[in-house]
Parts: C-alpha cells; structure tokens; sequence
C-alpha cells in the first residue's frame, strides 16, 4: 500500500524500523555502561552519545581515551570507522538531491545501517520518490531515539547489567532480518556471500576497516555479477541493414 501523504509515509517509516531497535538497544545499554565504567560522568557519556550517532566509533574512541590516545587519533579512527556512510550517502543522493540543505543535512547526521537498509529495499521495489524524504525521516528518527534511549538506560543502570544476559548477540540479529529478505538475485547472493567471508578474515584488521574492505567486496562482486549476466546489447536494425 502506497502512502497518500507525508504523514502517513513518516509512519511507515517508524513502523518498519521499530523491530530493528530491539537489535541496537542491547548495544546502547553496553555503550552506556561502558562509558560510566571508565570513569566518564553521566552528563558527558549522554552528550558524547548525542554528538556522535555511531555506536562503534563511540566503543573504539572511548577505548582510546582510556588509553590516553591522541585527540587527532580519536577524530581520525573514528572517521575511518564511519567511511561506510559514504558509500550509503551515494546510493541514497539521487532519491533525496532535490532538497534543500536544510533538510539533507539533518538526513545526513541521522544516517544509519538500518535506515539505509530499509530505505534501500523500499526504492529497489519501484515506489515512487514522492515521499522519500518522510519514510527516510520516520525511520532515521525512530532509530535516533532508540539508540539514545537505550544509552541513556546503560548510563543510569551502570554495571547492574549482568554478562550472563549476552546482549551483544541480538545487534548481527537484527543485521541478519535485513540481510536475508534482500538477497533476490545470483549478483546479492554473491555480494552478501564475499562480503560476509571478507568480513570474517578481515576481522582483525585495525580500526574496523574489516567492515570497510568487506563492503567494498561485497559491492565489487555484486556489480560484477551484475553486468556478466547482462545481455549482451544487439545492434540496431539499421546497423543489421548495412552489413
């Protein structure tokens, strides 16, 4: 069912990414215990989350600071961890480029590996651009609170939260209910398939750039699958003619 108004597409939004929060809320509470853990006050672990927006990069930085890292090694690991946005922003430019930068620039700090699986999915289908924006900002804003909430829990519950409840497992869940319903074709297959192996030997490389070269693979071996199973273009009827 298409939505009829703007409304109704920023509630579609919401609804199709609210299963997903139940994966990063286990993820937030961690980031916010974390972050108490090590000495931070409850003020600066929440306002770090507010002006970061990236679990990972949160993790990692906070590790350095714990290590007395360098400012500009925190600032430069962090945009290393986050290159995938880039690629995520590209494929998500043409569907939002007649906007305003008053509008794309908010869509930008609220980008996330959820809003831009979901959103992927629902432009691949072939509905109309109409109400981009409002199904974008439905599901950017639900995960933003989610995500935040959930912080913001870990910080007041501290080190209540016992190891034995293994909250990190339900975060690849969550990947994995975007992933599955995604492959359609021998090229997604083939792109999930590579980028899950380079995932897995790339995983100790620094920084997280494992995540990095696995996407860049996965998307590689998509592309190229893509076009190998292309048919051929046939000549025109007058180029048969003149032969």
């Amino acid at each position: 069912m298409h939505a009829q108004s703007g409304t109704q597409a920023f509630v579609r939004g919401a609804q199709s990414v609210l299963p997903l929060t139940t994966g990063i809320v286990p993820f937030g509470l961690i980031t916010g215990v974390t972050a108490v853990g090590m000495g931070m006050s409850p003020l600066d672990s929440i306002g770090m989350t507010l002006l970061f927006y990236s679990g990972s990069a949160q993790m990692v930085v906070m590790q350095l600071m714990q290590n007395g890292a360098l400012p500009v090694t925190m600032v430069v690991t962090a945009l290393v961890i986050n290159l995938r946005f880039l690629m995520y922003s590209a494929a998500l430019a043409p569907h939002f480029h007649h906007l305003p930068r008053r509008r794309t620039w908010p869509l930008a700090f609220l980008l996330s590996d959820q809003s831009f699986a979901l959103c992927s999915l629902k432009f691949a289908s072939g509905e109309s651009d109409r109400y981009a924006f409002h199904y974008y900002t439905g599901t950017a804003v639900t995960m933003w609170l989610g995500w935040n909430l959930a912080v913001v829990a870990g910080v007041l519950l501290g080190a209540g939260i016992p190891d034995s409840w293994s909250l990190g497992f339900a975060i690849p869940l969550s990947f994995l209910a975007l992933l599955i319903p995604n492959i359609r074709s021998a090229a997604t297959l083939g792109a999930a398939t590579v980028g899950g192996v380079l995932a897995v030997l790339a995983v100790d490389l620094p920084y997280n750039l494992g995540l990095l070269v696995a996407s860049l693979g996965g998307v590689i071996t998509g592309v190229t699958i893509e076009q190998w199973r292309s048919p051929a273009p046939q000549p025109a009827a007058s180029e048969q003619e003149a032969s």
